[in-house]
């Protein structure tokens, strides 16, 4: 193990010092993976020496999430005390099902859940639990919705047409995750957006009339906190009460941006959440904590055990249920990613977590007054967002966007709204400052400047 973890070290300086000399390495070709980089599995064994050089090779290959030139996904950056929390996990090695084999792990876990929901503003009877990512976050919320509408179907099956609601503009989850539970992706209604892309309450209080004189079961809505695009922030006191009216459960998705729960300054963002059912958030975007770190809430513990609870003899053998997590898991064995939050949150405390989030705003008010005063940009997105959307010089965006790719100069995506497609900048690395971001616009220009009659004739 020593040896190993010596191995691990040097990799890991190596790594640090290239993502400081070269933020990005080039990408290799999927179609030519497996010749450009020994990675095939073989009978004989790698020799040691051969093994450090694969490694070495494989690691340097792979693309840089945590570098100054890296704004591609809802996630990015490296915390140095959360990367701590999540080595000491894989060195523990513990599963989270049991207080018997975690320890006292579950007490980390459990004071995680205890303060997120005490921030929203859920009471004593609400609890929480972790999930593999914020797609399954969602799964449990739509389980435990159809659970409290009809406590049968768990046993016997879906037998009604049950409705979903969300936005347009919501994540790709709720459709697949419609799917997973025999409800069908055809039951799943799209509700309209306005111009800043967040759903439309007139629009939802139609669609639900219209499903209950047809004869079906609306049971669920999904609200978003951070729209995969534009960054946009639903409100929820409007949709609460339509929720209420028709008894409706209301699920905030708060994957992308429900971190804002941790900012006095932007917390009215979720002005009404304490109304809603359940509400999730992933610590690994907006808190930089390692890949995954996703937390589902409830108001309602009862329908968190209702729907996750199963006994299991040969496992739950000591301590009450309330330490047992598997009792509110989706998962049995289940790796602990509480503890890279804890350490995080610790290290900082609840202020320092707030000093995060309103530091990511800040780059995003950094980055939309450049584009304000440049003539060359165009602006799509809005205040409040951490989503960054624009087009520079008329270059498609998806071109422009490919070819910094493939000439290793930054790594950005692009979005659409409304027919209009665009770069995408996402500020969500707290670890950047102003200089990252008026960098990043520097090298577009400068490769643009450059590569400026290939963009405009061909795709490269």
């Amino acid at each position: 193990m020593n040896k190993d973890l010596a191995l691990f070290q040097k990799l890991s300086e190596k790594l640090l010092k290239a993502e400081q000399e070269e933020p990005l390495v080039k990408p290799i070709p999927a179609e030519s993976l497996f010749e450009t980089l020994p990675i095939s599995l073989e009978d004989a064994p790698a020799e040691d020496e051969k093994f450090e050089e694969i490694l070495e090779k494989l690691v340097l290959s792979t693309p840089r999430t945590a570098t100054r030139l890296f704004f591609n996904q809802l996630f990015g950056g490296r915390n140095s005390k959360a990367t701590l929390g999540d080595l000491l996990a894989v060195m523990l090695n513990n599963s989270m099902y049991t207080y018997k084999v975690a320890g006292p792990q579950v007490g980390i876990e459990k004071e995680i859940i205890r303060k997120s929901c005490n921030l929203i503003g859920y009471d004593k009877h609400s609890d929480g639990t972790f999930a593999p990512g914020g797609s399954m976050s969602n799964f449990m919320a739509m389980l435990m919705a159809r659970d409290a509408f009809n406590e049968r179907i768990k046993h016997e099956g879906v037998s009604q047409k049950l409705i979903v609601y969300t936005s347009e503009e919501s994540h790709y989850s709720i459709p697949k995750n419609a799917a997973f539970m025999g409800i069908g992706r055809d039951q799943v209604h799209y509700i309209k957006t306005n111009s800043i892309g967040q759903m439309n309450p007139t629009h939802l209080a139609a669609r639900i009339k219209e499903d209950l004189e047809n004869g079906l079961h609306p049971f669920f809505v999904n609200a978003t906190a951070g729209t995969t695009v534009l960054g946009a922030f639903d409100a929820i006191e409007p949709l609460s009460k339509l929720c209420k009216k028709h008894g409706l459960w209301l699920h905030v998705d708060g994957a992308y941006c429900g971190s804002v729960i941790f900012s006095k300054k932007y917390k009215h963002l979720l002005k009404g959440i304490e109304l809603t059912d359940s509400f999730s958030y992933n610590a690994h975007k907006m808190m930089g904590t390692p890949l995954t770190c996703s937390i589902i809430l409830s108001k309602h513990k009862k329908h968190l055990n209702n729907s996750f609870s199963n006994d299991a003899a040969y496992l739950y053998q000591t301590d009450g249920d309330d330490y047992n997590l598997g009792k509110t898991s989706i998962q049995c064995g289940r790796r602990n990613d509480a503890l890279k939050f804890w350490t995080l949150w610790k290290s900082v405390g609840t202020s320092g977590l707030e000093k995060i989030v309103n530091h990511q705003f800040h780059l995003a008010q950094v980055a939309r007054d450049y584009i304000k005063n440049n003539k060359d940009y165009e602006l799509y997105s809005f205040d409040n967002s951490i989503s960054i959307c624009f087009n520079y010089k008329g270059i498609p965006a998806e071109k422009l966007c490919t070819a910094l790719y493939e000439y290793s100069e930054a790594m950005v995506g692009y979005g659409t709204f409304n027919g209009t497609q665009f770069i995408r900048l996402v500020t969500i690395n707290s670890n950047n400052s102003n200089q990252e971001i008026l960098n990043f616009f520097n090298v577009i220009e400068n490769f643009v400047e450059e590569n400026h009659s290939i963009l405009l004739t061909e795709v490269i």
